[in-house]
């Protein structure tokens, strides 16, 4: 009827202001505006009233009063970062209609089941699942970390293969390459060599690390190859300069083309390929 549908509407205006009338009373109370919180919860979602400048721990009691919840229990979220208690909502970003995730706090599961059961076995299996989860996110951490240090070492050797490159085209023209600059090439190669031996790897990281290797060996060949040939006296002696200008402007994390301190093993690592397999 038309009469019932006016007073249905007549009663959900006096809600809506016996609800805005609270929320002023308690804005006014508390000396500052309200702003509504949106908080979700699991699958449930609450609406929660509160003071601007209300602490995060100020809002867990409300969040306790609607999810049943303890306060010490609750870890707050907000834009995916958690928040301490002591933290006022307008200082951490929050404004009106802002959305929080409430989640359990992981240090009380294993208390929540030692209150539900008295078998060991289950609070044993919490434990161990908590302490896998820790070790397969250091494990991932470490293998992170390897393939990194293999980057590392893999940009180095790119900037001494065109080192290696720009002798080799000397050498096939014949000019006389000064010795220091095959002694300089080959103690750059041996320390990236030292480096990879130095890097933990497991599974691809490994895989990667050994393919590196091989390349600096490879190279490391090549220029015993082209010192020998450089010192032969076929070559053409009228052309003796130095490439030392053209090899030092690839950058090989030395500044320049001058040897760098020398290594009294690189003569032992050199015949011991094997032991970075």
């Amino acid at each position: 009827m038309p009469g019932g549908m006016q007073v249905q509407r007549t009663g959900v205006r006096e809600e809506d202001e016996h609800l805005h009338h609270n929320h002023e009373t308690a804005a006014a109370s508390s000396g500052g505006p309200m702003i509504k919180i949106d908080v979700a919860h699991g699958s449930a979602h609450h609406a929660l009233f509160v003071p601007a400048h209300s602490t995060v721990g100020e809002l867990k009691e409300q969040i306790a009063e609607k999810t049943g919840l303890e306060p010490d229990k609750q870890r707050v979220l907000f834009r995916g970062k958690e928040k301490e208690d002591n933290v006022h909502l307008d200082s951490a970003g929050m404004k009106d209609k802002s959305k929080v995730l409430v989640l359990e706090n992981p240090a009380n599961e294993v208390k929540k089941i030692e209150g539900m059961t008295n078998s060991k076995e289950k609070v044993e299996e919490a434990i161990a699942s908590k302490e896998n989860k820790v070790e397969e996110i250091k494990e991932t951490e470490e293998m992170s970390k390897a393939f990194a240090a293999v980057a590392g070492v893999r940009k180095e050797v790119d900037k001494l293969s065109e080192r290696v490159a720009a002798l080799e085209v000397a050498v096939n023209g014949g000019t006389k390459v000064a010795a220091e600059e095959f002694e300089v090439s080959t103690e750059l190669l041996m320390r990236e060599l030292l480096r990879l031996d130095g890097i933990e790897a497991e599974g691809e990281a490994k895989l990667q690390r050994k393919a590196e290797v091989r390349r600096v060996q490879k190279f490391h060949e090549t220029l015993d190859e082209l010192k020998a040939r450089n010192a032969s006296p076929l070559s053409n002696s009228n052309k003796a300069v130095s490439t030392t200008t053209k090899c030092g402007t690839f950058d090989s994390g030395m500044g320049s083309s001058t040897a760098p301190p020398h290594m009294p093993s690189s003569t032992k690592v050199t015949q011991d390929w094997e032991q970075f397999d």
